[in-house]
């Protein structure tokens, strides 16, 4: 059990709480990137892997418990895209009702 890797995984840790409140409550996409967080959940599995497999320890929980961080993050991600994706087609109907109900308006006169 390595000192060093114990604390790159508490230092690395503890940013996704904050990251994950920020998804959650931000509903936005803007400055996440989808392919950064599967590569860091990818990281993460691989060194719970290695854990497994090679040399066993404690430090896995710290892998694991950052790879559900990463991978709430990522959830988060798709449910505030879906948000995004709903909010435009809500907003493009209610724009194409209001012109569509104002050339009516103009044809019948």
């Amino acid at each position: 059990m390595s000192p060093f890797e114990i604390l790159m995984l508490v230092c690395f840790g503890a940013a996704w709480p904050f990251s994950i409140y920020k998804s959650y409550r931000s509903k936005e996409v803007a400055g996440k990137s989808l392919l950064f967080l599967i590569v860091i959940f990818i990281g993460y599995v691989a060194g719970a892997v290695h854990k497994i497999f090679y040399l066993f320890d404690y430090v896995i929980i710290l892998y694991i418990l950052n790879g559900t961080m990463v991978l709430i993050d990522i959830l988060l991600y798709f449910r505030n895209r879906l948000y995004h994706v709903r909010s435009s087609l809500r907003d493009t109907e209610q724009s194409r009702g209001k012109r569509g109900g104002e050339s009516r308006g103009g044809a019948g006169r």
